[in-house]
């Protein structure tokens, strides 16, 4: 009775905004506005729909965690100097020192690379350390990457309107720019999490995946120059991709934190003999056992090429899983409780799983529109119907069966290479209607 009361006496949602909540969201408006009636005639009525609902969703995002309401605006403003530096004029990005330097947007995404690789190494100082100066900075180094990787993104979808109005498009259309999505994307979900459970012992492992795609970016950038504006293939010219494509990397992004605080649980609970066998030599056995069927069956050299990279992959997960395990000791104490871990998994693969939905769903429309069919078993919609499943399971046990503990914790780590395998594996190994994916 008296926590009713209690609840019943507090103000209204909307009385508890300040003054600064209110500014935030009238500035979006404002900026959406601008927007519609300075680009409106290049946009179909789908595309102003999505930039009209675009500014309450974000200002409703930003009354819940209020660190949006600084991010958003600095990031904008940076990318408004970038753009005013250009003067309409893309080889000004060659030319200008802050642009060249600092603001296009290969300079800030290159920046964004280094400070998430920065904020690995001190998240993993401070936890090895354990000095709070170490996750302090490693948590301001994070936040710093995720700045520049915004500006960089939106700077990079005004260069390719400056190369021609009609390459220009949003950058989430092939694997360098969904590799800075999926970045970000991870990043500001691990913040969020980071400030929510008021602790920074799970960041070293979460900005190892992200560092890992990073480092990943970095490589394909410089092995098939892919940092370079593309005009978008037939099947990717619609309005589909604005909404399919964030809605898929945010399962993505949650999906791969929560494996990462599974892979925290289990070295905080999982006993050693077990580790070793389930990630060092299992997937050292399976390896080889491709690399010999491969062998046996005359494979193609685009398919041993496909095994080497992902040998190569392996190769550095299992040395990062022995190291980790050889030293665990030294930090697995300081590593929040099982209920924590267990209730941040939960969280991020229920996220995630309901945009993946969506974006599924999104998805077959899209091919409605674009192949004439909902569904066609192309390989990349056979295996996102297999993640999808996977969590759905996942869920399901977890909900009507009590799932919890070390089973889920190993589950949610299968997840991940199940879903990387459909996120690379697929554009690596197989092909069909998503070719266009292919590394």
């Amino acid at each position: 009775m008296e926590a009713t009361q209690i609840y019943a006496q507090q103000p209204g949602y909307f009385k508890r905004l300040g003054a600064i909540d209110w500014a935030f969201a009238l500035a979006l408006c404002a900026g959406a506005l601008y927007a519609f009636n300075r680009f409106g005639a290049y946009m179909d009525i789908y595309e102003k729909v999505i930039l009209l609902a675009s500014a309450p969703c974000f200002a409703a995002l930003g009354w819940y965690w209020k660190p949006l309401r600084w991010l958003m605006p600095l990031s904008f403003a940076l990318a408004l100097a970038a753009i005013s530096m250009y003067q309409g004029q893309l080889a000004a990005a060659d030319t200008r020192f802050f642009l060249k330097y600092m603001l296009s947007s290969q300079s800030a995404i290159l920046w964004m690379s280094t400070l998430f690789f920065l904020s690995t190494l001190f998240y993993w100082g401070g936890l090895f350390t354990r000095s709070t100066l170490g996750g302090a900075l490693g948590s301001k180094l994070c936040w710093a990457a995720v700045v520049l990787g915004v500006t960089g993104m939106l700077v990079r979808w005004y260069e390719s309107y400056l190369i021609g109005a009609d390459i220009g498009h949003i950058p989430i259309s092939n694997l360098y720019e969904v590799f800075i999505l999926f970045a970000l994307i991870t990043a500001m979900f691990y913040l969020y999490y980071e400030e929510h459970y008021a602790t920074r012992a799970l960041g070293p492992f979460v900005l190892l995946v992200i560092s890992a795609a990073v480092a990943f970016l970095l490589w394909y950038t410089v092995a098939r120059g892919a940092a370079e504006i593309q005009p978008l293939v037939p099947a990717l010219q619609s309005w589909w991709m604005k909404i399919h494509v964030p809605a898929n990397f945010i399962g993505y992004g949650t999906f791969a934190l929560a494996s990462m605080v599974a892979w925290a649980y289990l070295l905080k609970y999982e006993n050693a003999r077990t580790l070793w066998l389930s990630l060092v030599v299992a997937p050292i056995g399976i390896v080889a056992a491709c690399w010999l069927i491969a062998f046996i069956g005359g494979a193609q050299e685009s398919t041993t090429a496909a095994l080497a990279k992902t040998t190569q992959m392996v190769g550095g997960l299992v040395v990062l899983f022995a190291i980790t395990n050889l030293v665990r000791g030294k930090f697995i104490d300081r590593l929040p409780g099982g209920e924590v871990l267990e209730d941040v998994m939960y969280k991020a693969i229920s996220i995630g799983f309901a945009f993946f939905t969506i974006a599924t769903i999104l998805g077959a429309l899209w091919a409605a529109e674009a192949w004439g069919g909902y569904w066609s078993w192309d390989p990349k919609e056979t295996w996102a119907l297999i993640v999808w499943l996977n969590y759905a399971a996942w869920l399901h046990m977890r909900l009507m069966s009590g799932l919890r503990g070390k089973a889920a914790a190993w589950w949610a780590v299968v997840g991940l290479l199940v879903t990387t395998f459909a996120f690379l594996g697929v554009n690596m190994f197989l092909s069909g209607l998503h070719s266009y994916g292919k590394l």
